[in-house]
């Protein structure tokens, strides 16, 4: 009878296991049947140089073109988080990238490849996608293309995004001058990027910042020609310490100025709210693109898409100041700075927040370029056209207006 008793058991349990290894795992996210997961990644398919994504059918599916790594703990990263914000908070939407895609023509390629897979819309990410992104935009014109930064657009299936971060490196500029001037130094470094009106135009606008807080400090400036390369931006950041400078600023991705800094100096970063984690990191100007994509995408998938500029303001959101946005702390080297410095910039960041003070604002004369030629006069303001390009001869597309080819008056630099 025990041995009977026994074998039921057994066998209950085997059976028991059996039924329950029958059953599927519940996934986290369990999709409804019939409906297609746009989460799930694209399959990936070697084109040249490039592994380059597939849509998922039945989705709305976006693709990006990043410049740089995913995840360069710069520009090129916080596109990834807005990417991935869509993804999250875009209903019907399949995103998908492709990294390290260089300017010219292989991001013609790239762009052509998506668009001929099937995405329906392709965001691309750097000033040199520009023309090959309009190229593209004008063989697809059932298809839908921003290109970021840069100012051109053909007001049908190719629309251009930026936002006023000059606004913020105005911000940061006023930071750097405070900390300057209680370090007992009057020097400060920008290492810029590549001589385009957008680095001309954010350093511009830092070293008003500069001139705010610190009257007396000059600003130095290096070009390192590269968006992304972590040896050349630490060598930038560390000619321009040797050099004298107490605080260096970025127009580059990764956070080589604070890696940089000899002890008792700073830098301060820029693109990706995460990358200020150095104690010798002052702030970080970073981008939050996210919501500014869905509503292009959005746009995109009811039809509306009209191929537009568009420069959003500060008021806009899009944009912060490590630790002077709310909710956030500042980093060691700020605490201990003036209060009516650090009062000074709160007050001018809520009249950028609150709409009261704009880009056009912040570039309103007298300004004086370091040649000591009048920019603009008592009043004055910039023009869009102006912000985006250089007026320096009659075959430039701002030809009649300012433009950017100018270095403030506290800027020691050369023009290229």
């Amino acid at each position: 009878m025990r041995r009977k008793v026994l074998l039921f058991v057994s066998l209950f349990m085997v059976a028991a296991l059996a039924l329950s290894a029958c059953q599927p795992a519940t996934p986290p996210e369990e999709v409804p049947v019939g409906e297609v997961d746009c989460k799930a990644e694209s399959a990936l398919e070697a084109e040249g140089a490039y592994q380059v994504p597939a849509p998922i059918e039945g989705c709305f599916n976006v693709a990006f073109v990043y410049v740089g790594p995913h995840d360069d703990g710069g520009w090129s990263q916080s596109h990834d988080e807005g990417r991935r914000w869509v993804q999250e908070n875009v209903p019907g939407v399949h995103t998908a990238y492709v990294e390290n895609v260089a300017e010219g023509v292989d991001s013609e390629q790239v762009t052509r490849s998506l668009a001929r897979k099937g995405f329906d819309m392709v965001f691309t990410t750097s000033f040199g996608f520009m023309d090959a992104t309009e190229t593209v935009a004008s063989e697809f014109p059932d298809k839908d293309f921003v290109h970021v930064s840069g100012y051109k657009f053909n007001g049908t299936n190719f629309g251009n995004l930026m936002g006023a971060m000059e606004n913020i490196k105005y911000l940061a500029g006023m930071l750097a001058g405070s900390r300057t001037k209680a370090d007992g130094n009057t020097k400060v470094g920008y290492m810029a990027t590549f001589p385009i009106p957008e680095e001309l135009r954010l350093g511009n606008g830092f070293a008003l910042g500069v001139a705010k807080t610190c009257p007396e400090c000059t600003i130095d400036v290096r070009f390192i020609h590269t968006w992304h390369d972590p040896t050349i931006e630490q060598e930038g950041a560390k000619s321009l310490f040797d050099a004298g400078a107490q605080v260096v600023m970025t127009g580059a991705d990764t956070p080589a100025p604070a890696i940089a800094a000899p002890e008792g100096k700073w830098g301060i970063t820029y693109d990706y709210r995460h990358n200020c984690t150095h104690d010798a990191c002052l702030s970080s100007m970073y981008w939050d693109w996210g919501p500014l994509y869905k509503i292009e995408i959005e746009k995109s998938m009811n039809g509306t898409f009209a191929g537009e500029a568009i420069y959003f303001d500060t008021y806009e959101g899009g944009m912060g100041l490590l630790g002077f946005m709310e909710g956030e702390e500042y980093m060691p080297g700020v605490a201990d700075l003036p209060a009516e410095d650090l009062q000074m910039i709160h007050d001018e960041l809520a009249l950028f927040l609150s709409g009261e003070k704009d880009r056009f604002a912040l570039f309103t004369g007298p300004i004086t370029d370091n040649q000591g030629n009048l920019v603009l006069g008592e009043g004055e303001s910039l023009r869009q056209v102006d912000l985006d390009c250089f007026a320096i001869s009659d075959t430039d597309p701002c030809f009649g207006g300012v433009g950017m080819y100018w270095w403030n008056e506290n800027i020691t630099a050369e023009l290229p």
